[in-house]
């Protein structure tokens, strides 16, 4: 029965209520916990679709997701980053995607990360640049989409 006097008991033992000489505490989890625990994969676009997209099914699968846009320091910002995969997208306005994904496959600190290229189906020089330049993987814009995670599975494959 429990009672709202003071001092009443709760159905606790007095043992119970006595300081223990031995305590533990469990910690909280730290802001950093995810940071931890979560792949980090390299996004790299500018064309909006299919990269925010992409950028949404890796966060579905677990992924941190960073998103680049400077594609002249991708290697330096790999390197300090150390992320599992890289995507990415092969049609920018001005920079060359291809240089890129060389400069991945070129520094020691990065080049054993797989790279998944994507573009529009019709940029065949675009993607055999890539392919050329060091890319794991190269796909459609729809393919990269749907068939996500056999491409991670297939990319991180070790040869």
């Amino acid at each position: 029965m429990l009672s709202s006097a003071p001092g009443a008991s709760l159905g606790v033992s007095s043992r119970a209520r006595t300081r223990s000489p031995f305590s533990f505490s469990i910690a909280c989890p730290l802001p950093t916990l995810n940071r931890v625990t979560s792949p980090l994969a390299l996004l790299l676009y500018e064309r909006l679709l299919p990269g925010s997209a992409l950028g949404n099914k890796l966060r579905d699968q677990g992924y941190r997701i960073l998103h680049v846009t400077n594609l002249t320091d991708i290697a330096a910002i790999a390197a300090g980053e150390k992320p599992l995969v890289a995507f990415v997208d092969l049609e920018w306005k001005a920079t060359d995607a291809s240089a890129a994904i060389r400069a991945l496959k070129e520094n020691p600190a990065t080049h054993h990360v797989p790279i998944l290229a994507f573009s529009s189906p019709r940029n065949v020089k675009l993607r055999d640049a890539a392919l050329a330049a060091g890319a794991t993987i190269i796909a459609s814009d729809e393919a990269i989409l749907t068939q996500l995670s056999a491409m991670l599975d297939q990319a991180m494959m070790v040869e």
